[in-house]
């Protein structure tokens, strides 16, 4: 199986568990690293997660993927939150990060820059408006290649 089915394959399989459970899923990923595979698997909800919600989704899904069966070489599970610098992957991501720091690269050149690192000011019409600095940026959504928050020092 690809890796862009399996990572779809695990979305459908985890996402309505960790709605009921008051989760939300950030990202899956399948890579290989070294020798060996890993999936992914970051998961966020309000107040954050913390060792005993990741071991209970993480028991929740052995259980599924030993079910379903849908990854045929041997690979590590982990499960874990997105970290201070969460990914931004959908358009609801990005509008519930309104007013705070963020990070974004961008398929091509905007006003000379593909990197945009400042205070997220507003997501409407789909564009991206950035404070960085007295300055301000705007990107359009559908040029962005990436996103995530930034801890600015």
């Amino acid at each position: 199986m690809s890796t862009p089915k399996i990572k779809s394959t695990v979305e459908e399989m985890i996402e309505p568990y960790l709605n009921e459970q008051g989760f939300e899923l950030v990202d899956v990923e399948y890579v290989k690293e070294g020798g060996s595979y890993f999936l992914r698997i970051y998961v966020d909800k309000d107040g954050g997660i913390d060792i005993d919600d990741c071991g209970q989704i993480s028991e929740y899904m052995s259980q599924k993927l030993d079910e379903n069966d849908p990854i045929e070489e041997a690979y590590f599970l982990e499960v874990s939150s997105p970290g201070a610098e969460r990914p931004l992957k959908k358009a609801e991501d990005v509008l519930k990060s309104v007013g705070k720091d963020v990070f974004v690269t961008t398929y091509e050149p905007i006003g000379g820059s593909k990197e945009f690192e400042g205070k997220l000011l507003s997501f409407e019409e789909g564009e991206l408006v950035i404070a960085i600095g007295k300055k301000q940026a705007a990107v359009p959504y559908d040029k962005v290649a990436s996103a995530r928050l930034a801890i600015i020092f």
